[in-house]
């Protein structure tokens, strides 16, 4: 029961996947920020903060000469085909490097919940916002019923503890069951989602969109 619940949930949660649920909604929000873009002037540099290869492919932004894209993340990206797209092997929460609005556009997908303190979200938004003279900014919603790494209904409300004994336990979502309890907790602990309230504390100089599915906010997007 609960690993055919866990298959139905990987599918609809795959953005590579055109027909899941993620995949159409990754289509909108790259429909949304190509609007964000037609203002900007070209070409554009877009410094993409713990972004991926096959978050850009398929997408009109891929070998067009109005945008340079420079992925920084630590795992080796497959650039092939891609020619206006390169990559730096680097850490998002190292990016002293980088010069003052050094980059047209910074842009984040689904990273800053991967920073499992509010004071790591907030250093790392405050480089953003250094470093670009723009940014747009996705994260999930903290309150929508289903954790959207783990899978499991209401997971991040869960105490600490009975999260750990879950991950023990069963294979969530992303995550392949873990039998050492330390370990265990390091992942069980490795996501915080986001409020609203504390996404307006990150980019106060921010407009903010919500995604919705089934009239509820699964995710937020800051932009300016």
């Amino acid at each position: 029961m609960i690993e055919r619940l866990r298959s139905y949930l990987l599918f609809n949660a795959n953005q590579t996947n055109h027909n899941s649920v993620a995949g159409r909604m990754r289509k909108k929000r790259m429909d949304f920020f190509q609007k964000f873009t037609e203002g900007l002037k070209k070409p554009l540099k877009i410094l993409d903060i713990g972004g991926s290869d096959y978050h850009w492919r398929n997408s009109e932004f891929v070998n067009n000469r109005n945008f340079y894209i420079t992925i920084v993340n630590t795992e080796l990206q497959n650039l092939k085909g891609l020619r206006n797209v390169c990559f730096l092997k680097r850490n998002a929460t190292n990016l002293g490097f980088f010069d003052n609005r050094e980059y047209d556009v910074v842009y984040s997908n689904s990273l800053l919940e991967h920073l499992n303190s509010f004071e790591t979200q907030m250093a790392v938004a405050d480089e953003m916002r250094r470093i670009g003279k723009h940014y747009f900014v996705q994260t999930p919603n903290y309150y929508f019923p289903v954790e959207p790494h783990f899978l499991f209904p209401f997971f991040q409300f869960l105490p600490d503890s009975l999260k750990t004994k879950l991950v023990m336990r069963y294979n969530l979502g992303w995550f392949e069951k873990e039998n050492d309890e330390a370990k265990a907790k390091e992942i069980a602990g490795s996501i915080r989602l986001l409020k609203k309230e504390e996404l307006i504390k990150l980019f106060p100089d921010a407009s903010f969109y919500c995604e919705k599915y089934f009239l509820l906010n699964k995710s937020f997007i800051a932009y300016k």
